[in-house]
């Protein structure tokens, strides 16, 4: 997967990669080399995944804080938040 790829992937798409890429270096069936270029497609999808779960934190804190964006979001543990 090069880099123009991991951009354009999906979070949900990197995270289930990522956990391919988990399942196929724990079996231990992996050569020296492969299991490099595993890793290194690992970090990046771990970097995607991470920006784009910060992306998104930032967003919710940015609907919470209301019409004062100096005061800080407004954050409730999720058991007290009803659906």
């Amino acid at each position: 997967m090069g880099a123009k790829q991991t951009k354009e992937i999906k979070f949900e798409e990197a995270l289930a990669r990522l956990e391919k890429i988990v399942s196929e270096m724990e079996s231990g069936d992996l050569q020296l080399d492969d299991m490099l270029k595993k890793f290194e497609e690992g970090r990046k999808l771990v970097q995607l995944c991470s920006a784009e779960l910060e992306s998104i934190r930032q967003r919710i804190e940015k609907v919470t804080r209301g019409d004062n964006p100096a005061e800080p979001p407004a954050v409730e543990p999720l058991d007290l938040i009803k659906t």
